[in-house]
């Protein structure tokens, strides 16, 4: 490697070319970075104090993956992106200058055949830059002066554009534009194939700029290191298809989240947002198959994630339930439904089956919001569901575990759905919209577009309400509208919002042409009948929609043999606490059951089993076991030692010493003093199995 401070400018008047290899990610500043990078070049120009500005290094390697004729081009690993901005300044600012220099060394002629042209060399070697796809054809539109292709880099014409504005605004001080660009410093790395590793150089950047995503550091993983026939066929054929389906600013947004669950559906594990890029190299390297079998597999799947995540689905069915999916905003259900997707692709779900366990986690989660069940179990539920399936009963499998899944994962039935919808504040909750368009338009062929109305307060918002209100509610009429008011039973739809205001409500349901009685809305059914809107309507009402929201959110259906079936046995070989004779009596048979009564009350779904050498307590699977010994009670923690929080240093690290329970850490409880900071152990345990963070 050698490493040395050079000029901007000259860098790129004594550089014959750069070649941005395929595997880099498209030019992807935005306006924040160019201003930046804009307001530094002002700065520089206009105070004579300055000598100079670094704006980062570039890096690239000399020699190794392409032969050429002449002097070879510079293959850029790192600094594309200052490159590109800084080509596109130059332009803009040829174009601003016309005719005049205003500074040696800057005149249109100048600027473009010193930093943006070969001028004696033909095709592409005539370029001082040369980007890959899009934006390389962008590029030298704009250098040559001609129209922008039909499928154009989208942030290169955008930021083109802003530099021309800015330079607008800058028309009169073109000479402080000169002088800032003279002085902007980069550090020039040039890499040695046969002595550097360009790959763990690039992971080791931390450059300006735009931070790498971590989808950009797989691709450059996956790709950098093949020849240079395999990277570009395994680029056009995979990997650009990809970017083309995401499209290009998808891509940027949405092809991280991608990566982490595929990587979760792969590995049962959750990579943490800032980690995917390592958790890829940890599966890339445990694998089986070449590297072309894993970027073919990530294709697919990919495309099956344009098609749930991003709305590229084109069958009706599909696309409505996704559509519907995508409005709870659930992320974390994707891995689950990128498994259903790949197993109906390949003929192992029919289109009916899908649809229905879609339909299903769209119920489970809808419901659990209704019910108020926290969610930070939901990640760790979806990332662990194909472990349930029973391929060959796939719906039924699907269908079992939901029934199966215990207190805090459970699927809300139909009494406790109905109960909590009565009574919940749906106006205020998140996605009214959402609810509201699934019970209008539910069964429907001629869809209700609901984004059209608005909800309508049967019972009026006014606190203040007027005197034919309150007859109608009655003598409790102030409890009744803070009890009901936002409930679903005082919800509807209606285009007549403005019109209806406050009148009482004969008045909303008599109005000539735009009523209740006179409304094409199902929601609206059975309004136009009541001769006046008081508790009992409402709550009336309330029920009748219950009803059909447990159906429109239906939960599954298994005939009790079978999901009986799928049930684990709770049989225990008989063993009982006398089992175990350091439990007998005294001092230690207190402490267990001072110990036993706390983790019991930790979560209603917590149990225990007393097996012949511990005493097991569970939630799914075990999160504690209890030795009982003759001074004190061995608890082993079903927890990853590095994971669990001890600021006193008690645990121990019992991972690969086979010892009797489940886990990694083992600590002993001796005495009624040490019980409550062991609670605090024991329930990381169970949190983490829960799927939530510890404390929170």
């Amino acid at each position: 490697m050698k490493a040395t401070e050079a000029k901007l400018l000259d860098f790129l008047k004594r550089s014959p070319q750069f070649l941005i290899p395929i595997y880099q990610r498209t030019y992807s500043w935005t306006e924040r970075e160019c201003r930046q990078l804009w307001l530094d070049i002002l700065n520089a120009g206009r105070n004579d104090v300055i000598g100079a500005h670094f704006v980062g290094s570039v890096v690239y390697v000399e020699k190794g993956l392409y032969q050429v004729m002449r002097q070879p081009p510079l293959l850029v690993i790192d600094g594309q992106q200052r490159l590109t901005t800084v080509s596109l300044i130059l332009e803009a600012l040829a174009r601003a200058l016309g005719d005049t220099e205003p500074m040696d060394g800057f005149s249109a002629k100048k600027i473009r055949n010193y930093f943006l042209l070969n001028p004696l060399e033909d095709d592409d070697r005539r370029y001082k830059l040369v980007l890959s796809q899009t934006d390389k054809a962008s590029l030298t539109a704009l250098i040559d002066g001609q129209p922008q292709p039909k499928d154009h880099s989208l942030r290169i014409e955008a930021n083109f554009a802003m530099f021309q504005e800015w330079l607008k605004v800058e028309k009169d001080n073109l000479v402080t534009v000169c002088k800032g660009l003279a002085k902007l410093i980069i550090v020039d790395i040039s890499l040695s194939r046969d002595q550097d590793n360009p790959q763990l150089i690039f992971e080791s950047l931390n450059s300006t700029g735009r931070e790498l995503s971590q989808a950009d550091l797989i691709r450059n993983f996956i790709l950098m290191g093949l020849e240079p026939s395999l990277q570009t066929r395994l680029y056009e054929q995979y990997w650009r298809p990809m970017e083309v389906n995401f499209g290009q600013e998808a891509y940027a947004n949405y092809f991280d989240a991608f990566m982490r669950n595929y990587l979760t559906l792969k590995t049962g594990e959750i990579p943490n947002v800032r980690e995917v890029y390592d958790a890829f190299k940890q599966y890339a390297r445990s694998r089986d198959g070449d590297v072309e079998d894993l970027v073919r597999d990530i294709r697919a799947y990919a495309g099956y994630y344009c098609k749930m995540a991003l709305g590229a689905e084109t069958d009706r069915g599909l696309k409505d339930v996704f559509h519907d999916i995508r409005e709870l905003r659930v992320e974390v259900a994707l891995p689950f439904l990128l498994e259903l997707y790949h197993d109906y692709i390949t003929g192992t779900l029919a289109k009916g089956e899908l649809l229905r366990a879609a339909r299903l986690v769209e119920s489970y989660v809808f419901r659990r919001a209704v019910c108020a069940i926290p969610t930070n179990s939901l990640n760790k539920t979806f990332a662990t569901f194909g472990k349930a399936l029973k391929k060959d009963r796939y719906l039924e499998s699907i269908q079992a575990h939901f029934l199966s899944m215990p207190s805090y994962r459970r699927f809300p039935l139909d009494d406790e759905f109905k109960r909590e919808l009565q009574t919940k504040d749906l106006y205020n909750a998140r996605g009214r919209n959402y609810w509201l368009r699934r019970l209008e338009n539910d069964g429907r062929k001629e869809r209700v577009a609901v984004e059209d109305y608005t909800i309508e307060h049967i019972m009026p918002q006014n606190p203040n309400l007027s005197a034919a209100w309150q007859a109608a509610l009655g003598p409790e009429w102030e409890r009744i509208h803070a009890t009901y008011l936002h409930t679903i039973g005082n919800l509807t739809l209606t285009g007549y919002n403005s019109s209806y205001s406050d009148k009482p409500f004969p008045e909303k349901r008599d109005m000539k042409d735009v009523g209740f009685a006179l409304s094409p809305l199902r929601l609206n059914q059975g309004l136009g009948v009541l001769a006046t809107w008081d508790e009992t309507a409402i709550k009336d009402r309330a029920e009748k929609l219950a009803a059909r929201a447990a159906k429109v959110w239906a939960a599954p259906e298994l005939d009790p043999a079978i999901l009986q079936a799928y049930r684990p046995s709770s049989a225990q070989g008989g063993y009982t606490l006398t089992d175990h004779p350091q439990l007998a009596s005294g001092p230690i048979r207190d402490l267990f059951d001072a110990f036993r009564e706390q983790v019991l009350a930790l979560d209603p779904c917590v149990t225990q089993e007393v097996l012949k050498v511990y005493i097991a307590f569970k939630a799914e699977t075990n999160f504690v076991d209890v030795i009982p010994q003759a001074k004190r009670l061995r608890l082993t923690l079903n927890t990853k030692f590095h994971e669990i929080d001890d600021p006193r240093g008690i645990c121990k690290d019992i991972s690969g010493l086979g010892r009797w329970g489940n886990g990694e850490v083992d600590v002993g409880l001796s005495s009624m003093d040490e019980l409550p900071y062991i609670m605090g152990l024991v329930r990381q345990s169970l949190e983490r199995q829960m799927g939530s963070e510890p404390g929170v």
